[in-house]
């Protein structure tokens, strides 16, 4: 069994509370030391009270599917013997009403596009199965009710 952790702070300082008028603005440390500026989504919450430059909960959401992704499609790539030189993904996530009334991220579509180096190239049926493994094995995509998709981006046929 493993464990993670993050620790999150937001401090209200001198802004007013009870009237909503306050900062979503938070900290999110993780183990490893990073900080990452937070907030609320200027799609749930109006500017100024959320900050757009700053990640929030949704973008973390499709970020943490997408690396998890990547993370076991290099592993099954290279114990298939393939040479990834670049993995990129422009992931997207919908957020809406689901069946029980609820707002929710409901579908996550990763765009994987994989770029392998070496004489030794998968045919379009073996980088299907690449991701179809990755997909499988994503300790996060096994965690949530979230439909996750996979359409990796196909190089050109030569």
């Amino acid at each position: 069994m493993s464990h993670y952790s993050t620790d999150v702070l937001w401090t209200r300082g001198d802004q007013p509370f009870l009237d909503k008028q306050y900062s979503r603005r938070h900290v999110v440390r993780f183990d490893g030391g990073v900080e990452m500026p937070g907030s609320s989504s200027p799609h749930v919450v109006r500017v100024p009270f959320s900050d757009p430059a700053a990640v929030d909960p949704e973008e973390l959401f499709v970020a943490s599917l997408s690396t998890c992704h990547m993370l076991w499609f290099l592993d099954h790539a290279a114990r298939a013997g393939f040479v990834v030189d670049r993995y990129a993904d422009h992931a997207s996530g919908v957020m809406e009403t689901n069946d029980a009334g609820q707002l929710a991220m409901t579908v996550v579509t990763l765009h994987p596009d994989v770029a392998f180096g070496g004489a030794r190239q998968p045919a379009r049926a073996e980088l299907d199965a690449l991701h179809h493994a990755a997909h499988e094995d994503c300790f996060i995509a096994n965690s949530v009710r979230t439909t996750v998709r996979c359409e990796p981006v196909h190089p050109a046929a030569a």
